[in-house]
C-alpha cells in the first residue's frame, strides 16, 4: 500500500504554498465574471478551496448561471467547479 500524501509533502510541487495558490485561482476567477458582459453585474462570489472553485450569490437567468461556470473552468490550474449560483426568485436554483 502506498501512502497518499498531503499536498504539503509532494516532492513534485513546486514552492507555493497551496493557499497563495488558491487566492491566485480565486482573483483570476473574479476578474474573468467581472469583466464578462454576461456575468459582470451579477451577485457572484468567488472562493477556492484546494484548486475547487465555488460560486456562491444570485443571477438573474440560467444562461448566466452556466456563463460563470463556463468562466471558471476556463482558468488554467481549476481542479474542479462548484456552481453554487441560484437564479432570482427560485428559491435554491437547479444544481
Amino acid at each position: 500500500m502506498i501512502p497518499w500524501p498531503y499536498p504539503e509533502q509532494n516532492p513534485f510541487a513546486e514552492n507555493s504554498h497551496p493557499l497563495d495558490e488558491d487566492l491566485r485561482l480565486a482573483a483570476l476567477v473574479a476578474q474573468r465574471i467581472s469583466i464578462d458582459w454576461t456575468t459582470r453585474r451579477q451577485q457572484i462570489a468567488v472562493t477556492v478551496q484546494n484548486g475547487v472553485v465555488i460560486l456562491t450569490g444570485m443571477v438573474a437567468e440560467p444562461a448566466t448561471r452556466a456563463a460563470a461556470g463556463e468562466l471558471a473552468w476556463d482558468v488554467p490550474g481549476v481542479f474542479d467547479v462548484c456552481n453554487a449560483l441560484t437564479l432570482y426568485g427560485r428559491g435554491r436554483g437547479r444544481r
